[in-house]
């Protein structure tokens, strides 16, 4: 993939010199990360990453559900659990 997923863009060279600073400039938005030219990586700040994983497994539970919508139920107590 050669286009950028991301509105600001920072060399590995210029990373390495002050990623504290790179982190504060992006304020919270996902900087591409290049190697010669072209996106090698993301920085995603720790709240959007997580965010993301969350919505992952949302997407997974919701599949599961979709999937098992069609299976027979079993009705049970609360105390047969």
């Amino acid at each position: 993939m050669d286009y950028l997923l991301a509105k600001s863009s920072v060399s590995i060279t210029d990373l390495k010199k002050n990623p504290s600073a790179i982190i504060a400039e992006a304020e919270g938005a996902p900087v591409a990360v290049l190697n010669h030219n072209r996106p090698s990586a993301y920085l995603v700040p720790a709240d959007t990453f997580e965010a993301m994983l969350e919505k992952i497994d949302d997407l997974e539970i919701a599949k599961i559900v979709k999937e098992r919508k069609s299976e027979k139920t079993i009705k049970i107590s609360l105390n047969e659990l």
